[in-house]
């Protein structure tokens, strides 16, 4: 065996490609560019897999871990997982690492300040798993990485919490699933020197939205990376040509915050600088410099790559601090030279294979290579373009959705989140493969191409041109005019529902009233990313404010003067506990779509500062930026007393009803029909949410396959609950609104509404002019059958 094998650490400089069974995919790369190639990387050097084995070696932990996995019961019970895994890494994190492993890192760690010619310099530490006899094997899970570290006890510590990330829930049950033993994993550190980044970026040495292998793609934002891959940033986008190795194209867009380091360690977000904002954060021959890396990086590897790169404040010199493997049109690439004639992928109508059934969430043809998702924890590897093919998703997954050009779930019904938020994005979506009796994770593999049509639900193998033709409409080139649209007043307010204020300027010329549900989780997922508990523990209560205010500014902006109605945060514990720093705050329930959601949080000890910052998020859109045109939505109230409670706090905070400012409620719990009458005196409306009201009126799971069947919102009790809602409302003068997904689906059920009297409905973007077009010749029916007294009866006594 020799002495590589029985390392603990490793340099860059000692390290090749080959070497991933030795210290992971992450380290092997910065070892073979510092070893075998000509490019600027960060130096530094790796613990290796040996180093992690004899940790839990010596520690003994390996028999307690095995113990402990042992006791677990039902890997499906979260609550279970959890505290078993907690345990785990509690255990890892407070051993005493062997003063050996101790000071062999120590000693790298002197040597690397040597080097640099600095004493107890800040380093980066990122973590890359690896498998013994399974060199390529990957494993869900969190990874993880820590920026701006300084001292030798640090690095210690933070090599050991690395080694405990194996042990997130999502990993372990993963193994578990795989029937992997935990100690054939292992973990590699990589500790080199912190680039203190006033720009950095990502680049691939071929176009990723088109596949083009003679171009170079940079792009590039101000500060850390870290907002480029959460897409917190849009980055400003260079297109460079290989052979001529000029920019042909260029695309520099406002940015407006930097994640930058804190002097003493850590990160904090900044505002770029005013004259920096719309300026390239990259010169041309920056952009030039990085291609060449990435031609050079190309060529030694062989194959299209994906790299990372940063440019040092202090020097304004570039350094590559990552390259890996470019995964889907590589393999598109070699599917095509492995084909006769050079067109494998492409399949004609007649001869095209289905892979996969499912219903049909969101219509549209789209064709594109799969990418598998298993673990949110892996969405920032998703890449613009490609088909996400997942269990299901839910608000944490929207970054990676928006990128997606088709989405396809194993689980979920008409109404579940990949299914709503797909339409309201006009993505196609297929979701319930599982209901069809195939498992779209397991039949489709990353690679894999396939032309999805989710206007029939189906599948296919390879890339049907003639479908996507189809799909595709003709424009006209003759110089006509064409007739433009209109369409009649209506009586019946059509509203649009909206959650990403991205796309509000997509939208705000549709023929819609108003915005009759704005979501603030879409927010939250696509801009904070930060649990408002942690931020508030930190310090920055006001970037919650400002960030939340500038998403909703934007929409309340493009809308004016018509109405807004904000829907307050409803999120569940799950999806909380999703984001950064959420696993201190939230409880894990079993059944969280019943659980901490709604109005229960507001006046809660544990929440109520949260909730604050939304009202003030409120206030500030309203008074300082003077929008008036925002009102409010109350969701999830079980309770007279909880209304009570929410509108005392939102009058406390100086949000009181008046002409110019409604808060209405959502009418998704029996008991908000029930006790209508009480709940009138809070609120000035009310907006139907048939989606959970029908699960809560039938006792049925509308996400569970099982008994999706079931669930129907034009259900005769769904329609009583709704008519005697309409009544009791009206009675007291309140309006009642729905922004369920009903009056999208079935035009029948808004004649319904409109029969009943309903003030407003409330649907997708892709929905507004068809549903305006249906109210408007529904209203007319009505007018007409009330003059002639002829019209068709109906003879269901809608009454209870």
């Amino acid at each position: 065996m020799s002495s590589r094998d029985t390392a603990n650490v490793l340099w860059f400089n000692e390290l090749h490609r080959e070497d991933v069974n030795l210290v992971g995919g992450k380290s092997s790369s910065l070892g073979e560019m510092t070893s075998s190639m000509d490019v600027p990387v960060p130096y530094g050097f790796a613990t290796t897999a040996r180093a992690y084995r004899y940790f839990m070696h010596k520690t003994k932990l390996n028999d307690k871990v095995n113990d402990l996995l042992e006791s677990i019961k039902d890997y499906e019970n979260s609550d279970e997982l959890h505290k078993t895994c907690e345990q785990i890494r509690n255990l890892i994190v407070e051993a005493q690492m062997p003063d050996d492993l101790a000071n062999d890192i120590k000693q790298a760690y002197s040597d690397l300040a040597k080097k640099m010619g600095q004493e107890d310099p800040f380093v980066a530490i990122r973590s890359s798993a690896t498998a013994e006899d399974l060199p390529n094997a990957s494993f869900a899970g969190q990874q993880e990485s820590y920026l701006n570290i300084k001292g030798a006890a640090d690095v210690v510590n933070r090599v050991q919490q690395c080694y405990a990330s194996l042990f997130t829930d999502r990993a372990t049950y993963y193994r578990h699933k795989q029937h992997f033993p935990h100690e054939k994993v292992a973990l590699s550190a990589a500790i080199q020197m912190m680039v203190f980044s006033k720009a950095s970026g990502i680049m691939f040495s071929v176009n990723v939205a088109n596949g083009d292998g003679s171009k170079i793609m940079v792009d590039a934002i101000y500060g850390l990376g870290e907002y480029i891959v959460l897409g917190k940033v849009t980055p400003d986008h260079f297109v460079i040509d290989k052979q001529s190795m000029k920019i042909v194209e260029k695309d520099i867009l406002k940015q407006t915050v930097e994640l930058v380091r804190v002097a003493d360690g850590g990160t904090e977000e900044q505002t770029v600088p005013t004259e920096l904002q719309e300026q390239a954060a990259l010169t041309d021959s920056q952009v030039i410099e990085l291609a060449g890396y990435a031609k050079e990086i190309e060529r030694h590897y062989g194959c299209y790559m994906d790299m990372e790169y940063a440019l040092d404040t202090n020097t304004n010199r570039l350094w590559i601090v990552q390259a890996r493997p470019e995964t889907v049109w590589s393999q598109r690439k070699k599917n095509k030279d492995n084909a006769i004639d050079g067109s494998s992928n492409v399949v004609t109508e007649a001869d095209a294979e289905i892979a996969v059934r499912g219903l049909a969430a969101s219509p549209g043809v789209a064709s594109g290579v799969v990418h598998v998702i298993d673990n949110p924890k892996d969405i920032d590897q998703f890449k613009q373009g490609e088909v996400l093919v997942t269990v299901m998703t839910s608000p944490d997954w929207v970054p990676a959705m928006k990128k997606a050009v088709a989405i396809i779930t194993n689980n979920g019904g008409m109404t579940c989140h990949a299914a709503i938020i797909s339409r309201e994005m006009q993505i196609p979506c297929i979701v319930g493969t599982r209901s069809k009796n195939t498992v779209a994770t397991e039949v489709l593999k990353t690679g894999d191409v396939v032309t999805v049509d989710a206007k029939n639900g189906v599948v296919y193998r390879g890339e049907v041109t003639s479908m996507l033709k189809k799909a595709t409409p003709e424009t006209t080139t003759t110089g006509q005019v064409v007739a433009a649209e209109s369409f009649a007043p209506t009586a019946t307010g059509v509203m649009m529902n909206l959650g990403d204020p991205g796309l509000v300027d997509r939208y705000a010329s549709l023929p819609a009233d108003g915005i009759g549900l704005m979501r603030e989780e879409f927010i939250w997922t696509s801009y904070i990313h930060e649990h408002p508990l942690y931020l508030i523990e930190n310090g920055q209560a006001d970037k919650v404010v400002n960030m939340l205010a500038e998403g909703i500014a934007k929409v309340v902006r493009a809308m004016a003067p018509r109405p807004v109605v904000l829907r307050f945060s409803d999120f569940k514990s799950s999806e909380y506990r999703n984001l950064k720093g959420g696993e201190k705050y939230e409880p894990h329930e079993s059944a969280d779509l019943l659980g901490w959601r709604g109005a229960s949080r507001y006046y809660d000890p544990k929440y109520i500062d949260a909730f604050k910052l939304e009202l003030a998020t409120v206030k500030k859109v309203r008074n300082e930026f003077g929008l008036k045109n925002l009102n409010v939505m109350i969701p999830f109230v079980r309770t007279v007393t909880e209304a009570q409670k929410v509108t005392a706090i939102m009058r406390d905070e100086g949000l009181v009803r008046s002409a110019d400012f409604k808060v209405y409620m959502m009418a998704e719990i029996p008991s908000n029909i029930i006790l209508a009458d009480q709940f009138n005196q809070f609120v000035d409306g009310y907006s139907i949410g048939s989606n959970d009201l029908a699960m809560l009126i039938l006792g049925c799971d509308r996400n569970n396959d099982t008994v999706a069947s079931l669930f129907d919102e034009r259900d005769l009790a769904v329609k009583r609950a709704i008519r005697h809602l309409i009544v009791t409302a009206h009675k007291d003068g309140k309006t009642v609104s729905i922004c369920g997904q009903a009056p999208s689906e079935y035009p029948e059920f808004t004649n319904f509404l409109i029969q009943s009297g309903i003030d407003y409905v409330s649907v997708n973007p892709d929905m507004v002019k068809e549903t305006k077009r249906n109210v408007a010749h529904f209203e007319q029916r009505l007018i007409l059958d009330k003059a002639t007294g002829r019209g068709l009866q109906d003879k269901t006594d809608y009454n209870w």
